[in-house]
């Protein structure tokens, strides 16, 4: 693996679950400059040096990216020369991007080499044409993220300054950029799925192409060595298909707060029976099942004590200052007595997802759908659905992720018309149980329900008086759970069907230590939370104990999503500061939660 700069920013592999040892991380100082009117085409932005400079993978908006700049940028230049090893030839060079907000056109000494929409999945460029092992790549890229219209962006917010629940928008470049070799005939990312039944994985890899006499080897390891190997025929299938089943001896589960993960070795041979492409992964072997209203793990209920996180961090935005900032934050959630966490609005770096995956953290993973709101009604798109398919081809594999969400808060009351939140929402919904049968799916968190058969129905409920609250989501016993409804109380979903419920958010309970007053006070100075405030700390744990307890002791409910892990700028409603720091008696938190739920008494 080439070696890298110590200062150089998110040095770490990107990609954990399909590791090659030659790539070459791009992050760093790249020219920069804003296109404030998206005409830097016609001006010549492609063709010159850019004015600025920036640090990726840091979006302009972020303080570590040397520039702060938190205005409307409708499009973005980055433009950087990097040689490319020549101990690569041989080989075709791929051009990785984890992420880059919103529309990105990319081309390298001059030529076109790629069009992505869609601010949170990866997308890659094949350089093989245009720049050769040994020759310098000189790549531009354009990053446009017009102010209107609809697009996914999550909790970005579409005002000049950041308001309630909304922050500080992404612009351009978010995750790391880097450079990887390959042969001409490579694998491509494996889909692994454990069965726990049958102590087995199945391991399907797809293939750049196929040659005659080529087979693909699998095994599977733990400490002890190999456990389990297969080959498959690589010359017939573009995507062979291997099961490989675990003896009885060397069976672990990959359970909640142990993440137990076996390595990956996957190997593809020529005819000869040489190795011409390796990757190294990982997986776990965890099951999930419905039973009744109960949610399963290796057929077992585990009651989803579930924290809302949504991936903020003040100096970096959407993008962690460092990989160790990431494992901190399901550190303290795991501190503070919560099992998993819904990823909210917006798509986790995949380093995250590894974290949780070596740590055995439940997680839901979700779109950043919002951002198609017109006032009215929402209307996410076609595109919606193209980029949900790109995040669960990267996602597929991690064991942390216990559920699909594709969409959150979609508002929009049931008339007699069948609209576009219909097709959109049954079109993710269908799109998510055909890329992965294997995962409970909610059409849509909150809201909009829209799809019958869902796997898992919820509500949000910012009630904040103890006993209100349990009037209002006790009913789930009697097939008349607490459902979100549009102005009036107008229907926004089809009817429950005594699927598994929980309540995917609650809580999110007003208290910033620093600040006395009544609520108003508060707003005066940039605070906002949910409900009244409460006055004190001890009020606050008073408050989280009886609201949390009315969820773990009500036997039809199989978890619950506290909103939220930490403050974010003006939303100051976390178990944490925003900037990670204790605000609370943790360990109060913790005992409120920590006794078994009536589910799994």
């Amino acid at each position: 693996m080439r070696p890298v700069a110590l200062d150089l920013p998110r040095p770490e592999y990107p990609r954990p679950q399909m590791v090659r040892p030659d790539w070459l991380n791009l992050n760093g100082q790249w020219q920069f400059e804003i296109d404030a009117a998206d005409s830097g085409l016609e001006r010549g932005l492609r063709e010159r040096d850019l004015a600025g400079t920036i640090t990726v993978p840091f979006a302009p908006e972020s303080e570590l990216s040397g520039l702060g700049h938190t205005d409307f940028m409708e499009a973005v230049w980055y433009r950087r020369t990097v040689p490319i090893p020549a101990a690569w030839a041989g080989r075709r060079t791929l051009l990785h991007f984890g992420a880059v907000d919103h529309d990105a056109t990319v081309w390298v000494n001059g030529v076109e080499v790629a069009r992505h929409r869609g601010g949170f999945s990866p997308f890659t460029a094949d350089l093989s044409d245009v720049a050769r092992p040994g020759e310098d790549a000189t790549i531009v890229v354009r990053a446009r993220d017009p102010r209107h219209g609809p697009q996914a962006r999550g909790k970005q917010s579409t005002r000049y300054g950041n308001y309630e629940c909304l922050y500080t928008r992404t612009t351009g470049i978010w995750q790391t950029v880097w450079l990887e070799p390959v042969p001409d005939v490579h694998l491509r990312r494996p889909r692994i799925t454990p069965q726990v039944a049958t102590s087995s994985f199945t391991v399907v890899t797809p293939l750049s192409a196929n040659r005659p006499g080529s087979t693909v080897r699998v095994t599977v390891s733990d400490a002890g060595g190999p456990v389990a190997t297969a080959t498959a025929r690589a010359d017939v299938d573009l995507a062979p298909s291997l099961r490989l089943e675990l003896p009885a001896d060397r069976v672990r589960l990959w359970e909640p707060g142990e993440g137990f993960l076996y390595d990956v070795r996957i190997e593809l041979l020529d005819a000869g029976g040489a190795i011409t492409d390796a990757v190294d992964s990982y997986a776990g072997l965890r099951s999930v099942a419905i039973d009744g209203r109960r949610v399963l793990i290796n057929g077992r209920p585990v009651f989803q004590r579930l924290v809302l996180d949504q991936g903020y961090y003040p100096d970096g935005l959407m993008t962690a200052p460092s990989d160790a900032a990431l494992l901190r934050d399901i550190e303290l959630a795991t501190a503070a007595g919560f099992n998993g966490a819904r990823l909210h609005q917006k798509v986790f770096e995949e380093r995250f997802l590894y974290h949780a995956d070596r740590l055995g953290y439940l997680v839901w993973g979700e779109f950043g759908d919002w951002g198609a709101f017109d006032g009215l009604e929402q209307h996410p798109t076609a595109s919606f659905v193209t980029q949900w398919l790109e995040v669960l081809e990267r996602d597929h594999s991690h064991p942390s992720i216990i559920g699909w969400c594709p969409l959150n808060e979609t508002g929009q009351a049931i008339d007699d018309r069948v609209t576009q939140l219909d097709d959109v929402t049954r079109a993710l919904f269908l799109a998510t149980k055909l890329a992965d049968p294997t995962r409970p799916v909610l059409d849509a968190s909150g809201y909009s329900h829209r799809v019958p058969e869902t796997d898992v129905y919820d509500a949000h409920n910012y009630e904040q008086d103890p006993a209100a609250f349990a009037a209002q989501v006790g009913g789930l016993g009697k097939d008349e759970p607490y459902v979100n409804t549009a102005d009036g109380g107008r229907p926004v979903s089809v009817p429950y069907r005594g699927q598994p419920y929980f309540v995917s958010e609650y809580g999110g309970i007003w208290w910033n230590p620093e600040l006395a007053g009544t609520e108003q006070d508060a707003a005066r100075v940039g605070s906002w939370g949910y409900g009244q405030r409460v006055r004190d700390e001890e009020e606050f744990h008073a408050r989280f104990a009886g609201l949390t307890g009315v969820l773990l002791d009500d036997p039809d409910m199989f978890g619950y999503c506290y909103t939220q892990l930490t403050d974010v700028f003006q939303e100051e409603n976390g178990i944490y500061r925003f900037d990670r720091t204790d605000k609370l008696d943790v360990e109060r938190v913790r005992a409120a939660q920590s006794r078994p739920a009536a589910c799994e008494r």
